[in-house]
């Protein structure tokens, strides 16, 4: 076995979900999904194509409905260039994580340095480590006082100094996963300038591109770096059908690259996965056409959640949070409590409570616990939060 795969830190958020195995009555925040099944259309359209016995291989890039879809989704949300713009620029990949994946084995060889900005969803460090590059992280600061004690901001000369012509790729993930930290369009414009100056390629997981909370937002989106990028520069998005329609089970997801970059990735995604199963891309297709009936009201949805959790954590003793812009997760710190992995393992046994710890996401986020609000019931967030209080009390004893 290589040494890297050797080398990998297991997921602390698996350690702590098994942690609850076999127990009863445990309120599970730990994972990044939410509670509700995918819409009965959407699943209803994936049974007529099994049914229709579409059970085939498919195009490596997806089927060519399908991506006619993204591009008129992606020009809609990213309007000026028209959906004919995007067609020869998608590719359809195994979930988001593929994607991210094949963005690694396309641009980043062994030796490769990348700077990733942290914390970050495990995944994202882990995929160019499997490549045999070289990874730097540069970690978000956390703002100390006032209303937005708990933020994560960007130090944005920490981080253009950390990117020189050696940086063969930078990525970065916002709206954040785990912090909720989203960058604004003059952050994505700075960074793209100088990236554009060292040569070194962007790889953004914009996942939560829709899950996103500011009032003046524009299409309902965060910015994105599609909205300052030209066609030609160095960037690759990376999407998934997961969180803005409730597929996380699906395994679904797109790229969008450089026209150049296509044709190579699609022999890429022949040597991993060949293709996306038909059926899949049906549903999808059908979750894009009729994706106003789905992402508005869980946006809607996860903003009273979000509303809900943040008062209620920020009234318990030693909790510093602030309200996240966008994702699905409220991410504090409980004062004199710095092993977060194993605060987490014990809110499952002895509160029933389920969190993921911040220690998974980055060396700086120890000390620090995540909780997905994305739940059906807000009441379970309620009784989270009830919980969590008579363990701090019982500590406090």
């Amino acid at each position: 076995m290589r040494q890297v795969v050797q080398d990998l830190e297991a997921s602390r958020i698996r350690e702590v979900a098994n942690e609850g195995l076999g127990r009863e009555g445990v309120l599970k925040f730990w994972f990044g999904e939410s509670d509700e099944v995918t819409p009965a259309f959407i699943r209803e359209a994936a049974i007529a194509s099994l049914q229709a016995g579409e059970t085939f291989y498919a195009h490596n890039l997806g089927l060519p409905e399908l991506r006619e879809a993204l591009a008129s989704y992606t020009d809609a949300l990213h309007p000026g260039r028209g959906a004919a713009h995007w067609q020869d620029r998608l590719a359809v990949t195994s979930g988001g994580v593929n994607g991210l994946m094949l963005a690694s084995q396309a641009l980043v060889d062994a030796g490769d340095e990348v700077v990733v900005v942290t914390p970050a969803w495990p995944n994202l460090v882990a995929q160019p480590l499997i490549m045999g590059a070289r990874v730097k992280s540069v970690p978000l600061k956390v703002l100390g006082s006032g209303p937005r004690a708990g933020a994560w901001a960007l130090d944005m000369d920490a981080l253009l100094a950390a990117i020189t012509p050696a940086t063969r790729m930078l990525i970065v993930n916002a709206p954040n996963n785990p912090t909720g930290w989203t960058l604004t369009a003059a952050e994505q414009r700075a960074i793209l300038a100088h990236c554009r100056r060292t040569g070194t390629w962007i790889l953004a997981d914009e996942v939560y591109e829709r899950l996103y909370f500011a009032a003046d937002t524009p299409n309902g989106a965060a910015s994105s770096f599609l909205d300052v990028a030209e066609p030609e520069d160095r960037v690759v998005i990376a999407h998934s059908f997961s969180k803005s329609f409730l597929m996380t089970g699906w395994r679904l997801g797109w790229l969008v690259l450089p026209a150049a970059l296509t044709a190579a990735v699609g022999k890429l995604i022949e040597y991993n996965t060949s293709c996306a199963p038909v059926f899949v891309q049906r549903a999808a297709s059908l979750a894009l056409q009729r994706g106003a009936e789905v992402t508005p009201a869980l946006v809607a949805h996860l903003k009273g959640c979000r509303d809900t959790l943040v008062p209620l954590l920020r009234g318990l003793p030693g909790v510093t949070l602030a309200e996240p812009l966008g994702g699905m997760y409220a991410f504090f710190r409980l004062d004199g409590r710095t092993d977060c992995l194993d605060t987490a393992k014990r809110l499952v046994r002895e509160a029933g409570l389920g969190l993921a710890p911040g220690s998974a996401f980055s060396p700086e986020a120890a000390g620090w616990l995540r909780w997905c609000f994305a739940s059906r019931d807000r009441e379970r967030l309620v009784q989270g939060v009830q919980r969590l209080r008579h363990w701090i009390d019982t500590q406090a004893r």
